[in-house]
């Protein structure tokens, strides 16, 4: 976690990390014209911002943007916040959302929520744990069950006892590199009524024992409710699995409700 102090400790990163607050997804000129520095100076403050994974960086195109990463802030949360106060971890856990884009201007072909965190464990040990149905509870925003036909063409469904709350189909398969689906949010009638979106789960080797997983959240379709709602979920739960991998014992969080 020392790369992640470091990076936080320069003013002048706090302050991008504040501009992919206000809009995520920004280019390095957008973040260039907005600093009293030059196009060099910014990218050596990037480079940082990536090496302690604070920013992810994706290109569509020709373009290259930068995402906030929020996935370190809530590992530095379950290792000492959660000990001493839970319910503010739940707060940790919506960080995202208080980072999150109001607005953005940019394409919808760009992604929307990117998130990456580093592994200590084989790409086929996440890859197992991720589809093991039995396992959902243990890592998965709310405890939630899963039901899943492993293969391009079924259906995913996350639930809370008997109520769906994420519904879905298997686009693509790709075992142990990761998996498409389509995502349809269902635990409130405002995001209901949104279009169903598209979470891709990329898991990349590093070395003999280590993995890179990324998941991208996109195709919303626009500014929509569960574009902006999915940001609370998303980091607890990739954080909790990461622990599952990693230790094989599930991370407990006291959860304040279920919206």
């Amino acid at each position: 976690m020392d790369d992640v102090f470091s990076a936080l400790s320069h003013p002048v990163r706090r302050t991008i990390l504040d501009l992919l607050r206000d809009k995520d997804g920004r280019t390095l000129s957008d973040i260039e014209g907005r600093l009293p520095m030059t196009r060099f100076g910014v990218m050596k403050h990037l480079k940082v911002l990536e090496d302690a994974h604070l920013i992810v960086a994706r290109k569509v195109g020709r373009q290259k943007y930068h995402y906030l990463n929020p996935i370190p802030i809530q590992q530095i949360g379950d290792r000492w916040i959660s000990r001493y106060a839970a319910p503010f971890l739940q707060t940790m856990s919506s960080l995202k959302t208080s980072l999150e884009a109001k607005g953005s201007s940019m394409s919808n072909s760009a992604p929307k929520h990117v998130y990456e965190m580093f592994i200590r464990a084989s790409a086929e040990a996440v890859w197992k744990v991720i589809t093991d149905d039995e396992k959902t509870p243990l890592w998965q925003h709310f405890d939630m069950s899963s039901r899943t036909e492993w293969r391009p063409g079924g259906a995913i469904e996350w639930t809370i006892g008997d109520k769906v709350m994420i519904a879905g189909e298997i686009v693509s398969l790709n075992p142990p590199h990761g998996f498409v689906m389509t995502f349809h949010a269902r635990w409130s009638p405002e995001v209901a009524a949104d279009q169903p979106s598209r979470v891709t789960w990329e898991i990349t080797p590093v070395g003999a024992d280590a993995c890179k997983l990324t998941l991208v959240h996109d195709d919303f379709g626009g500014e929509t409710a569960t574009g902006r709602q999915v940001t609370s979920g998303w980091p607890e739960a990739l954080s909790r699995l990461k622990t599952l991998v990693e230790t094989g014992v599930p991370f407990r969080l006291a959860q304040t409700n279920a919206a």
